[in-house]
């Protein structure tokens, strides 16, 4: 039970074993506590300094709705800003800057070579981005610089502030108009594209005109309305010769009577000879024109033979009618007053055929055009179904072209509104809010941020002395550590009477120790108000 007593007692924390240590080991603790953290402090007072200059860019959304007029650029402004990062950290941009500002031209720098100071400036160069807590997207940007002198990371951190305002609208104002130059000549194509099928169209149009799907019903009306003209000219056809086969049954009745056509003339066997031929002629030319009509080979043949006969047959009347006027009126034979009232008849007779005859050409050449233009009504008809079927691969063509340059009339449209908007600097654009800073205090390195770190130091620094010390102490500094060196119970111990020498000497040691710690402290406070003061 006592040693179970004891090993509790052993388990829990020896505070007075620790008050114990502090007390003889303070000024091992307190002076590489103070050591160290001077050392890290300052360490830093002869680092050189670095100033950082910096600026907020915003990036400000368009002006005009979407609604009213859409960009015609790349919306990602990450991958803008990317790209547009690249294109100002190039060498050739950062070089200028360097010239113009002679960059990194000291002692340390003078055997730096071009691209050593380009990558150094890279280096000096941070861009921080500003999201929406909310959805991610990018509202504003950080530029900043370090240099050694605050003048110049000022100056720096303006023309890069610069750089990325002006590249941004110059991107996409370019970006912008390649995007209307490239619809533009889209169109141009599509507009050649339309008229080309359009020409195709008109020329199919114009080719089998009469014979379009569109005029299907129209002609169809004009072959009904010609098949029914048709049909009335056929039967007036018909009915004129009916009236020509009557009248030359009554001519062939007068002509025995009359003997001759012809009145006052003297009548010789030649004369009649004529006649006869005559009439068999146009009995013969009656026949072919009732199944042919006027241009069958054998009529017209035939209509010439009566011509000749006709002129034969009047010229013997002339030559008759002038032998008789020479001989006189002893040597003329008479005709009879009843011959000529019999010859009346027959010549009115003849006229009513001539004009029978004159009715039945008409009628057989209209009908014969007639034939012509319902054989063309019916093959226009008999073509509109191919041609319905061109026409509309040829109209499908041309939907889908002017469908197309509709599409993209419409785009060079708000592309090119688009591009007015960017060239009024009306789109999205950078902003800087504020101009860069002049830093009063460097932004590295951080001495207050040293003087803990230095206390940090200061605190390991002690403690390991202390432990150390602690270590090669082989010397009994409390009761406990007497009896764990006994065999044996301790019955009695001499209490400690100190001299008056030992009591001052103890108060001496205590107020120095006090002292030192309070110095540490008011040493440590004091750097560390000044490191926040001065930076």
């Amino acid at each position: 039970m006592i040693d179970t007593a004891e090993d509790q007692q052993e388990s829990k924390p020896d505070f007075e074993r620790y008050v114990d240590l502090l007390k003889r080991r303070h000024m091992h603790f307190l002076l590489p506590l103070f050591a160290g953290w001077l050392l890290v402090w300052g360490s830093t007072w002869f680092i050189p300094a670095r100033y950082k200059s910096s600026t907020l860019i915003l990036v400000e959304q368009p002006t005009m709705p979407k609604n009213y007029v859409v960009p015609n650029i790349n919306d990602d402004l990450q991958d803008r800003l990317q790209s547009i990062t690249q294109q100002i950290l190039s060498r050739t941009r950062l070089l200028l800057i360097i010239d113009k500002l002679h960059l990194y031209e000291g002692r340390s720098h003078a055997s730096m070579t071009p691209d050593d100071k380009v990558a150094l400036m890279r280096k000096d160069i941070s861009i921080d981005l500003v999201r929406d807590a909310h959805n991610e997207e990018i509202t504003a940007f950080r530029v900043s610089f370090s240099a050694r002198d605050a003048h110049v990371a000022q100056k720096v951190t303006s023309e890069l502030t610069a750089l990325f305002i002006n590249e941004n609208l110059r991107v996409r104002q370019q970006q912008s108009e390649d995007t209307t130059k490239f619809i533009e000549s889209q169109l141009t194509d599509a507009r050649s594209a339309l008229s080309a099928q359009e020409a195709k169209v008109r020329e199919f149009e114009s080719t089998h005109q009469g014979a379009l799907p569109t005029q299907q019903a129209s002609n169809l009306q004009i072959l009904s309305g010609l098949q029914q003209q048709l049909q009335n000219e056929q039967d007036a056809l018909n009915t004129a010769k009916q009236q020509r086969v009557y009248l030359q049954a009554l001519l062939q009745q007068y002509r025995p009577v009359n003997g001759t056509p012809t009145a006052g003339v003297p009548v010789s066997p030649e004369l009649v000879a004529v006649n006869e031929n005559l009439e068999k002629l146009q009995t013969q030319l009656t026949d072919l024109r009732s199944r042919y009509t006027d241009r069958y080979p054998d009529v017209v043949k035939l209509k010439d033979q009566i011509a000749r006969t006709e002129k034969i047959r009047d010229q013997m009347i002339a030559d008759a009618r002038r032998k008789a006027s020479q001989e006189g009126s002893s040597t003329t034979k008479s005709v009879d007053p009843n011959e000529m009232n019999q010859s009346a008849p027959v010549l009115q007779l003849q006229g009513q055929i001539h004009a029978n005859q004159v009715e039945i050409a008409n009628r057989e050449r209209t009908i014969t055009d007639l034939n012509g233009r319902i054989a063309d009504y019916q093959a226009r008809l008999n073509q509109e179904p191919a041609n319905e079927q061109e026409l509309a691969d040829l109209t499908r063509g041309y939907d889908q072209s002017k469908a197309n340059y509709d599409d993209l009339l419409k785009k060079m449209n708000e592309s090119a509104m688009a591009t007015s908007m960017e060239q009024m600097q009306q789109g999205q654009r950078f902003t800087m809010l504020d101009p860069p800073t002049l830093p009063l205090k460097p932004d590295f390195p951080d001495r207050l941020k040293f003087c803990g770190l230095g206390l940090v130091v200061g605190v390991i620094f002690g403690l390991g002395l202390v432990g150390i010390t602690e270590l090669l102490d082989d010397r009994i500094h409390s009761e406990k550590q007497l009896k764990a060196l006994l065999p044996v119970e301790i019955l009695s111990q001499v209490p400690d009477v100190p001299t008056p020498e030992d009591t001052q000497h103890r108060r001496r040691k205590v107020f120095l120790g006090w002292c030192t710690a309070i110095l540490v402290f008011v040493v440590i406070l004091a750097g560390s108000t000044y490191s926040l003061i001065r930076g």
